[in-house]
């Protein structure tokens, strides 16, 4: 039998636009790690076909925050503002929808890079919670949480908890690129 994708548990149904090499990993990187913060305009309109492929109705764009170092050693949250982007790319495209912080960090966790599957999911176990407030958002929103890359799908996951305990229900999950397991 080949390889089947292992996905953690709470994962909503995610879309991807690109597999992690090549000009996607490029464009994600440079406006991650090198500060071209002008390509969060190009991001989000290549990401907002995939959130729009959740369903019809309005559309709240929930990033994955960035942990608080990070987000202070790159001047910014690449993740909050390709949302934005994507957010307003929908809007140009007389969909209702809006980009929003719901997410913050309860507490500290490990860089993510050279981790596997299950030390990704016990890094962040608890380490997402929503906002205060979070739930009157935008009532009757369809949620998709939006993040760059997906790997193991940790990341989501956690999200997803975060706001379902927050009594949010996530419909999907929108990413850039992903690490996409070849049989």
């Amino acid at each position: 039998m080949p390889p089947q994708p292992v996905h953690p548990p709470g994962l909503p149904p995610v879309r991807c636009l690109a597999d992690w090499d090549g000009a996607a990993r490029n464009l994600v990187l440079a406006h991650k790690e090198r500060g071209r913060t002008e390509l969060a305009t190009v991001l989000g309109r290549v990401l907002a076909p995939a959130v729009a492929a959740a369903g019809p109705g309005p559309l709240l764009l929930v990033p994955i925050p960035s942990r608080p170092g990070v987000r202070r050693s790159r001047g910014h949250d690449p993740v909050a503002r390709t949302a934005i982007a994507a957010a307003a790319a929908l809007r140009a495209q007389d969909r209702t929808a809006q980009a929003l912080p719901l997410l913050r960090h309860a507490r500290a966790v490990r860089d993510q890079a050279g981790l596997g599957s299950a030390q990704r999911a016990r890094n962040l176990a608890g380490a997402l919670v929503a906002r205060r407030g979070a739930g009157v958002a935008m009532p009757g929103a369809s949620v998709v949480l939006i993040d760059d890359v997906l790997t193991t799908g940790a990341t989501l996951s956690e999200a997803a908890r975060a706001l379902r305990e927050a009594g949010i229900p996530v419909l999907a999950g929108a990413v850039v690129a992903a690490v996409l397991k070849r049989a």
